[in-house]
Formats: C-alpha cells, sequence, structure tokens
C-alpha cells in the first residue's frame, strides 16, 4: 500500500533545492515585471498560476509590445508545449487507476525541474510525491516575483544578475546524480548538450523559436532512444527495489 504520507514529505524534500533556484530567478523576473508597470499583485498572480520561466519571460515582452491576445496565446503554446510531453510521461508512469482529478493537479506542476524528480522516483509516481515537491516549489516562485518587484531599488545590478545563474545550478542538481549512476542516461544527457549547441549556434536553424527547438530535440532523443533501449528500465528498477525494500521492512 502506497504511503502517500511518506511521498508527500518525500516530494518537500526533494522540492527544496528547486524551490531555492526558483526563488533566485524569479527575484529577476519580479524585476522584469516592475520595469513594464506590473504590480506586486499582478505579478505574483501571474507567477502563482504559471510555472513557467520562459513563458513569463516572453510574456512579458509581448505585453511591452502591445501585442494582440492571440500572439500572446500561440507564443504560450509553443514556448510551453514541451510541458505536454512531460505531462504524457509522467501519466503513464502514474498507476493506471490513478483518478483524473489527481493526473489533473499533477499537470499544474510539471516543470522541467519537478518532472526531473518526479521522473526518476523508483516504481510508480504517487501524485502525493509530486504534490509535496509543488507545495514548497510554486509558493518560492510566487515571493520571489513578489519580492523583485517590491525590492527592485533596493538590490545592486550585480546582485540581480549573479541570482539568473541559480537556474542553471539547479538543472547540474537535477540530471547528475542519476546519470553517475546511469551510463546510458549520461549517454543521452551529453548528446542533448551537443545537438542543443548545435541548436544554437547553426545559422539554418535561427528561424526557429527556443520552445520549439526544445520540442523537436526532446522528441527526436527520447525517440530514438526508446527505439534504441526499448526496456523499460526505470518501472522494472524501481518496482525491483520497491520490492526488496517492502522484504527487507518485514524481515
Amino acid at each position: 500500500m502506497v504511503n502517500h504520507r511518506k511521498s508527500f514529505f518525500d516530494g518537500m524534500r526533494d522540492g527544496i533545492p528547486i524551490a531555492l533556484g526558483y526563488f533566485a530567478v524569479s527575484f529577476t523576473l519580479g524585476i522584469a515585471c516592475r520595469n513594464i508597470g506590473l504590480s506586486a499583485l499582478h505579478a505574483t498572480v501571474m507567477s502563482f498560476t504559471n510555472l513557467t520561466s520562459a513563458g513569463e519571460f516572453a510574456a512579458l515582452g509581448i505585453m511591452a509590445a502591445g501585442a494582440s491576445y492571440w500572439e500572446m496565446a500561440l507564443s504560450q503554446l509553443v514556448i510551453n508545449l514541451r510541458y505536454m510531453l512531460m505531462s504524457c510521461s509522467l501519466s503513464q508512469k502514474m498507476a493506471p487507476d490513478t483518478p483524473m482529478y489527481h493526473r489533473l493537479l499533477v499537470g499544474y506542476g510539471v516543470t522541467d525541474e519537478i518532472f526531473g524528480i518526479s521522473v526518476n522516483v523508483p516504481g510508480r509516481l504517487d501524485p502525493f510525491y509530486a504534490y509535496g515537491a509543488v507545495c514548497i516549489a510554486s509558493p518560492a516562485w510566487a515571493l520571489g516575483t513578489f519580492l523583485g518587484v517590491v525590492l527592485v531599488n533596493v538590490l545592486p545590478a550585480r546582485i540581480v544578475v549573479a541570482l539568473s545563474v541559480a537556474l542553471y545550478g539547479m538543472f547540474i542538481a537535477i540530471i547528475v546524480p542519476p546519470a553517475r549512476k546511469d551510463r546510458l542516461l549520461a549517454g543521452l544527457i551529453l548528446v542533448s548538450m551537443a545537438l542543443s549547441w548545435v541548436f544554437a549556434r547553426v545559422p539554418l536553424f535561427d528561424g526557429i523559436s527556443g520552445g520549439m527547438k526544445i520540442i523537436i530535440l526532446t522528441v527526436l532523443i527520447s525517440g530514438v532512444a526508446a527505439f534504441l533501449f526499448p526496456v523499460d528500465r526505470g518501472l522494472t528498477s524501481g518496482a525491483e527495489e520497491q520490492k526488496k525494500e517492502e522484504g527487507e521492512e518485514h524481515a
């Protein structure tokens, strides 16, 4: 039987580094909100309801340019379409009998970082694990945005720029531990980094938006990896580990 309480607190524990990174990055977002005239309340509500750094930064540029709602909707669709892929992946990792409302609630909190820790949970994903991570990461994202708006004129410019580096540190903290345990995963990460560099530097791909590049690379790399390595390694090893732990508890 799944221990939802344990899963929730495990999610909170794993979500602490994400929350710290979100707080630092969203501080910069709050400054950008202030620069285009958004109030602290409006900026905080936007961050609390939209957990997407790239999407929100793009939205601020569109607001500043006075673009139409259609342009806003289309840009957000393209930039955040990768979250649909992540949601589909997590949906397959949940137990087949997981109610729809749990799937929808988990979908609200799907970000690159939360997806990263959720997909690495051994065995099936308990929705309460994702709830634990989201309940600490989401408020940190909103709080950072709020403080960025309020304290924009207080912090030195160098500190503000330095805070944005936390996002990259957060990604490294997510991918390095599992990559050290799995050579295949480490190889895929290196391939992803190389192809991302190619897409960013080769002029042929200049006409493709950043969000669409992520989608193309995600589908391409994951599709090839699934074709070449079709064994469901994650769920199999996770199930075996869970059985082993249960056996030790009963011993």
